[in-house]
């Protein structure tokens, strides 16, 4: 394609790395800037279920299915549901060929993404501070150093500075934090565990609490002990520090890599034995022998719908644009979607030489109303959730029809995509 506009894609996560694979197809140029050290400079997570009727459709786009599929769990989608005192309440064991919701490591997937791309597209170590809008827009980082580009597509995450340059709305707290669980080498370290979470979830719903484990690749499980309580619930009981944004992290300075890091950690892990205290001692095992330092995980979401003013060649996509409770799986499926619509629209524009700035808006009404669509049931699902009482078992989603939904869901987009 002859004059070609110069991209910048803030964030090499999913949502970044895949718009940058999406167009990279295509022709294009791009460099995306992130952050982190480098692609393995810290902990990315837990396991993901890529959708059939988004995320999946995403990673076609990206020309990926195969190197999907060989790391994709289906086994992954089995789950069970317990109640505090232990007793299963629900179990749903998946077949070896369901492919609805596939789970996979967060890691292997930014990974497959970024391994995809031409090498020296992401740029390493380079932390956005401001967008200055243009053209060209101007980009500064935390080093002192400006770039340019006609293009900016802000994949930066909850606390977005692409955003910033948009509109001054921030995420909120939705009421929930979760504390971070880990256990290596599960299945001859911790057998118990192993034997609670099967080969996919477990969720033991109490009272406003909630155990969810998850099991990921290379024997390892993570889970998230979730509670409602006070954003400042650590430093309340004198376990963290604020984190500039009103929040509060489990890791304060004494929690480096010293000796002073076990005591802190053992006394956030009585702090969670207080609280989850009426759970069956098999289930407390999830508080006692959990590794690491016991992260604090606020759950923070942009309003639904979050709008921006619209600035000629600079977007949003996945939690930049809007951040959601996780209840439902939704945000890296639609980061994803996010990411494959927006790239399809530039490319079509420049191939059919119409109006870029045009078709990114149209795809970025596209991104506002689904964003706030599904982010609203997302955030009034885990209001309901951590409720006084607990869930009603009654709202808990059969994953059967849910998998038919995004089976659906994705021969239905397919054909219009046709149309």
């Amino acid at each position: 394609m002859d004059d070609q506009p110069s991209i910048a894609i803030i964030g090499a996560g999913p949502g970044g790395l895949l718009s940058a694979r999406v167009l990279q197809l295509a022709g294009l140029r791009v460099t995306v800037y992130d952050a982190d050290a480098s692609l393995a400079s810290r902990n990315q997570g837990g396991t993901l279920d890529l959708h059939a009727d988004s995320g999946q459709i995403a990673i076609e786009d990206a020309g990926l299915v195969d190197e999907f599929a060989a790391l994709a769990r289906p086994e992954g989608q089995s789950k069970r549901m317990v109640a505090p005192d232990g007793t299963l309440l629900m179990e749903h064991v998946a077949s070896p060929d369901e492919f609805a919701a596939p789970e996979i490591d967060r890691a292997q997937l930014r990974t497959m993404l970024a391994e995809s791309l031409a090498p020296g597209t992401i740029r390493w170590g380079r932390k956005l501070t401001e967008v200055v809008p243009g053209p060209p827009h101007e980009l500064v980082f935390a080093d002192g150093a400006v770039e340019r580009a006609d293009l900016v597509i802000g994949a930066d995450g909850a606390w977005s500075r692409v955003r910033a340059a948009l509109t001054d709305t921030l995420p909120h707290y939705t009421g929930v934090s979760f504390v971070e669980v880990l256990f290596t080498a599960v299945s001859t370290a911790h057998p118990e565990i192993a034997r609670l979470v099967g080969d996919g979830h477990l969720w033991a719903n109490g009272d406003g609490r909630t155990m969810v484990l998850q099991r990921n690749s290379d024997d390892v499980v993570r889970g998230y002990l979730g509670m409602r309580v006070d954003l400042d619930w650590l430093a309340a009981a004198g376990l963290g520090t604020a984190d500039g944004r009103g929040g509060v992290l489990a890791e304060s300075p004494a929690l480096d890599a010293n000796a002073t890091q076990a005591t802190d950690t053992e006394r956030v892990r009585d702090e969670l034995l207080v609280r989850f205290r009426d759970f069956s001692p098999e289930l407390l095992r999830v508080v006692v022998d959990s590794e690491g330092s016991l992260a604090n995980r606020p759950i923070m979401a942009l309003p639904t719908p979050t709008e921006w003013r619209h600035v000629a060649g600079v977007t949003l996509l996945g939690d930049a644009a809007h951040v959601m409770s996780p209840f439902g799986g939704n945000g890296v499926n639609l980061a994803l979607l996010d990411a494959a619509e927006l790239a399809r629209a530039i490319v079509g524009a420049l191939r059919d030489g119409t109006d870029v700035d045009r078709a990114i808006r149209s795809a970025e009404r596209v991104v506002i109303d689904r964003g706030a669509s599904i982010g609203r049931s997302a955030n009034e699902a885990i209001v309901e959730h951590f409720a006084a009482g607990g869930p009603d078992l009654d709202d808990v989603p059969d994953f059967d029809v849910e998998a038919e939904r995004w089976r659906a869901g994705a021969e239905a987009y397919r054909a219009a995509q046709r149309s």
